[in-house]
């Protein structure tokens, strides 16, 4: 790990000069521009006082666990595209998570892949068009801003049913796309 300059990043996102840092944590200036630039290494405690100084423990300082993502932009998706259906990966590596969403598009008269069943539920919303749900012997129509719950224990697929392209976001748990 580079220390030096990972003070000196929290440093600078503190919006602290040099001189600041040293006047809050009871150090010299040139002590601390030797630190940023690893030219000389803190003891510990000196360290506990330069991360106090910027707002932060020792603890949170070493973790290097990534942040979580938590938004996602159209850059950040992964698009599948079928000869009947288009599936947009919204939450790259879902696969991970407890539920996985997509975004299908279906063209007209075109269905989805056919799910078997499996234990788990879902749920999708329509965002635009007309589409039969199948679930089982049953074949349900979902227009537009409504929504369908199930759980995964018959097979089921979607058909658009309806005049021009359609979107649906659809959530499945465990992730099964």
């Amino acid at each position: 790990m580079n220390i030096g300059g990972k003070i000196k990043r929290l440093r600078i996102a503190n919006q602290l000069t040099l001189e600041e840092l040293a006047n809050r944590s009871e150090l010299t200036k040139g002590f601390l521009s030797q630190v940023e630039r690893n030219l000389t290494s803190p003891s510990i405690a000196t360290l506990e006082d330069i991360l106090e100084a910027l707002g932060t423990s020792l603890h949170e300082f070493f973790d290097e666990r990534q942040e979580e993502q938590i938004v996602f932009k159209k850059d950040d998706y992964f698009i599948n595209t079928q000869d009947d259906y288009m599936i947009s990966y919204i939450v790259p590596n879902a696969q991970k998570n407890d539920m996985e969403p997509i975004l299908i598009e279906l063209e007209k008269d075109k269905m989805s892949m056919e799910m078997e069943p499996h234990d788990g539920e879902e749920f999708g919303y329509v965002i635009s068009g007309k589409i039969k749900l199948h679930y089982g012997p049953k074949a349900l129509t979902v227009k537009k801003g409504e929504t369908f719950y199930l759980t995964g224990n018959r097979t089921h697929y979607l058909e658009n049913c309806g005049e021009g392209r359609a979107k649906v976001i659809w959530i499945s748990t465990p992730p099964l796309f």
